[in-house]
This record gives C-alpha cells, structure tokens and sequence, in this order.
C-alpha cells in the first residue's frame, strides 16, 4: 500500500467513524473561545494515527487535537480527524476529515473525505487533483463580479475578525455571492473542482490547509497569502483562487488593511 492508498484507507474508516455517529454527540469541550472539541474528534484521530502508525511507525505525526509526536522521520502527517466539528455538532451537514503527508519539509499528498456526501478528494505533488478518481480543476471564472467566494472566521483574536468582517463587507459588494460553510478543507477542495472560485481566511493551523491546499494546487488553483507570496501551511494567512481573479482578489483584501 502506497502512502495516498493509507491517507484513502485512513479518511474513509474514519469518514465512516463520523457518518455512524452524526447526530449522537454526547459532550462538548471548550479549547478555546468558540473553539470546542468532542469526543468524535478524539476517537476518529486515535483511528487515523492507528492506521498510519500500524504501516508506517516511525514516521511523525501532527495532529489537532493530540498534537506534534515523533522526531526522527522526515515523513510527517498532517491530521485533522474532523475539519468542522461546530457543524458536525448541530448536525449541519459539512465537515470532512483531513490528512496530508509532507515529506522533508514539503506537502506531497493530501485527501480531503466529505463522509455524507461520500466524495474523497485527492492529490499528489505533480499527479494532478481528483475528486473519487476522476480529474478536477478549478473553474474559469474571469472576475470578481462574477464569481462566488468562501470564507470563514476564526474567532481566537478580535482583530481577525473584525478585519475579516471589512473583507466579508468588501467580497459582498464586488462579487456574485460569498458563502461560510466552516470547513477550510472543503472550501480549499470547492475552489479545486470549480464549486467555489475562490476562497480566504486568517488564523488557520496546518491541519486545516495541508491537504487542501495541496489539491487546489493540483487542480491548477493558486495558493498564496495576502500579499501574494507563496502560502505554507504555518501562515495563518491564505488565499486559493482559481488563478484568474487572484490578483484582483488580492487587490480587494488590501483594501481597509491596517
């Protein structure tokens, strides 16, 4: 089994983890302000890092909810059990679970599992993106004006938001229409086949856009912060469009930015 094979095997048992449980939470834990964590997220991150621990255990692991474990490999993963744990506890139908690999310092695979929608997104540094097999891209979308954006509000620093507010503000008058679903690694994946045009957010962790940002790459999307350089996934800002309008996406984040 090769490594995209065990990230597969391991988003799907977990997807299905998730599917048995929707609706069944028995308790909530605060991380932080509006930050919570259930016992699904715990229990689905024991079932991946089980799996890829079982193939592979000397490789590290970095997970959301059990953190940084292991030193000695130069093959990292990259875990987020449930992207969208608010949803998945009101019983709004969107979250996924999230894992990459990186490799020496860079993302070489990523799979993005939407377990309601059964729809397993995927992709290899230099392989392409696709969504359960088949080839996706982004869309070809040539404005703003006629585009619909993502976004989403972390809400562990007040400037973030209120800045974010600005650029929501902003998105709403320029563009057709902007959505906030509240998994960053589906919207990074939306972007990718063409569901969204584009997407941006401030305050992310690695888990949240390793393996979507891998596979929005992969479907010819564009990746950067809000300047306009490369995006990595320790900046905690990010911007996936379809290439297309990114430099007047970024043009409309400049705007009322301190």
């Amino acid at each position: 089994m090769d490594f995209i094979e065990l990230a597969q095997k391991a988003a799907l048992e977990a997807g299905e983890l998730l599917r048995e449980n929707f609706g069944k939470v028995k308790g909530v834990e605060y991380k932080a302000k509006n930050s919570i964590v259930t016992e699904i997220d715990r229990i689905s991150e024991d079932l991946i890092i089980r799996i890829i621990r079982d193939k592979y255990p000397s490789h590290s692991i970095f997970a959301e909810e059990s953190g940084r474990d292991g030193s000695g490999s130069g093959h990292l993963w990259i875990i987020d059990p449930l992207d969208g744990t608010t949803n998945y506890t009101h019983t709004y139908p969107f979250f996924s679970v999230s894992i990459a690999l990186e490799i020496d310092g860079e993302i070489k695979l990523g799979v993005v599992y939407d377990p309601l929608k059964n729809e397993m997104f995927s992709g290899e540094k230099g392989e392409g993106a696709f969504l359960n097999g088949h080839p996706i891209k982004v869309s070809e979308t040539a404005r703003v004006e006629e585009s619909c954006l993502c976004t989403g509000f972390i809400h562990t620093r007040d400037w973030m938001v209120e800045e974010n507010l600005i650029h929501f503000g902003n998105f709403i008058r320029r563009s057709r229409a902007v959505r906030r679903d509240g998994s960053a690694a589906l919207d990074l994946c939306y972007v990718a086949c063409g569901r969204y045009d584009g997407f941006w957010e401030l305050g992310l962790n690695p888990w949240d856009t390793a393996a979507g940002f891998l596979i929005c790459e992969e479907a010819r999307g564009l990746v950067t912060d809000f300047s306009g350089d490369r995006f990595n996934i320790y900046n905690q800002e990010i911007v996936a469009t379809n290439m297309t309008i990114h430099s007047e996406v970024l043009e409309v984040l400049s705007i009322g930015r301190g």
